[in-house]
């Protein structure tokens, strides 16, 4: 075993880590890559001799495999075996760098009608004066208070319908809701059914739950009905996990006579549903949600990152029964324990004074602004929704995803690759970006030039050589 000594190191790194063991490989095999014990080009050992070094079995191999391929990190030829890709030891996509504009965060753009900074120095100048500070910077009640799930309830109500305020929770950001939610309807080793291309953040809830997800194909509308039913047929999920609307990153929206036949099918096999709403209210006339379609089936989420501001960490989660608050509200208290009283105040004013409508329209106006800006540099042949955030870029055929990431990233460009998205099956050849992250909308322009001249570019075999 001396040839391979990076596996005893592995073999460690297991040992001490509480998550899921193939993900710990994964990772383990990155930092082997990042510190140099493996280098681009070398050939990994059998995944039979890693399993028996490692004391696991083939399968938590293989599956570790598959995503480190997912990642980028390695490749595979029949009859020759498993490399470490080139470009593997690079800065990765993440790694913070000289770049024009960061592309790789999903925020609104920040208002400058109404100049948002002199909003919030005086909204929190008032909220100082007219309550107590013991009470602001103290433990709030988990799930909000009455007054606080009552503008929720409004808040949401043009896509989900009117609700019962017993039947709405307020939670600190939309990870920890669905996190709660997830951990409500499954059990380890359960199967969560998904798009195959998905949010990421489903992705960091199973591995943290050793929950499996399972991918489903999509068209233009989103999630196919035919291919659900063949999935939970085979399957048998716990969950659904979806986001109906503008889709991150695909920004599919379902029609209304699909979101009927998606509810149809988790009708048929007792499936509850997840789902996610960031985007909806990004729209003058949104479509039902879900949840409106089928009360009793859908957990429904929706948060105000996108729609007002991610700094206020606040969600707001409409559920179908009282029993269910009860237990998402307990979920919640385990995961996050509650919202930062003085976001919750500053969230209930902006509800209370119409505020928040001000902001999200200037912030609709501006998202509209960026996509016509991009759908003018980029051309037609891209995924985009013209009240959406972000743009699904289709890629020649000469660039892989991690591959012009990775080179846009040389110039400057930061992007995120579709492997970053990928539930099972090769990548697709696309790449996200995401338009309110740029100061303005002429940074957002020159940086979509310079993303159009890495399309253009046909790289060459050795491009990682490139000085």
């Amino acid at each position: 075993m001396s040839d391979y000594p990076y596996l005893a190191h592995w073999k460690e790194e297991i040992s001490r880590s509480p998550n899921a063991m193939y993900l710990t490989l994964v990772d383990a095999l990155a930092l082997s890559i990042r510190k140099g014990d493996l280098r681009e080009g070398d050939r990994l050992p059998p995944q039979r001799t890693i399993a028996s070094h490692i004391g696991t079995n083939l399968t938590t191999v293989t599956r570790a495999f598959t995503e480190a391929h997912r990642r980028g990190l390695i490749d595979a030829t029949v009859g020759r075996g498993t490399f470490v890709r080139v470009g593997a030891g690079e800065s990765h996509w993440r790694h913070t760098g000289p770049a024009v504009v960061d592309l790789t965060m999903n925020l609104p753009p920040i208002p400058q009608d109404p100049p948002l900074q002199r909003v919030i120095q005086n909204d929190i100048t008032a909220i100082l004066k007219q309550q107590d500070l013991n009470s602001l910077m103290s433990y709030r009640v988990t799930g909000g208070t009455l007054e606080e799930r009552q503008l929720g309830a409004k808040w949401i109500a043009p896509v989900i319908g009117q609700r019962r305020t017993d039947e709405i929770l307020v939670s600190p950001g939309a990870q920890s809701a669905l996190a709660a939610i997830v951990s409500t309807h499954t059990q380890p080793g359960d199967v969560i059914v998904t798009d195959r291309i998905a949010y990421p953040g489903i992705r960091t809830i199973a591995a943290q739950f050793d929950l499996i997800l399972v991918g489903v194909d999509s068209d233009m509308e989103g999630m196919m009905p035919d291919q659900l039913d063949r999935v939970c047929a085979e399957h048998h999920p716990r969950l659904l996990y979806c986001i109906p609307t503008i889709h991150n990153p695909s920004t599919a929206t379902m029609s209304l006579q699909r979101r009927e036949d998606i509810l149809k099918v988790a009708q048929h096999h007792h499936l509850h549903i997840a789902e996610d709403d960031p985007y909806s209210l990004l729209m003058d006339n949104p479509l039902p949600a879900l949840a409106a379609l089928d009360h009793s089936r859908v957990s429904y989420v929706a948060t105000l990152a996108k729609t007002l501001s991610p700094g206020l960490r606040t969600a707001y989660v409409a559920l179908p029964n009282t029993d269910m608050t009860r237990r998402v509200t307990a979920a919640i208290r385990a995961i996050a324990l509650t919202n930062a009283g003085l976001l919750s105040a500053l969230t209930a004013r902006w509800m209370q004074t119409e505020q928040a409508h001000t902001i999200l329209h200037s912030i609709q106006k501006e998202l509209r602004l960026r996509q016509s800006i991009a759908r003018r540099v980029l051309g037609e042949r891209h995924c985009m929704n013209p009240d959406g955030p972000h743009v699904w870029l289709k890629l020649p055929d000469w660039w892989g995803s991690a591959d012009f990431v990775a080179y846009a990233r040389r110039r400057g460009l930061a992007l995120v690759p579709s492997t970053v998205f990928t539930i099972s099956g090769e990548p697709p050849q696309r790449a996200r970006i995401a338009l309110g992250s740029a100061p303005d909308a002429a940074s957002l322009e020159e940086s979509l030039h310079g993303v159009m001249s890495v399309l253009q570019h046909k790289r060459s075999p050795g491009f990682a050589d490139i000085v």
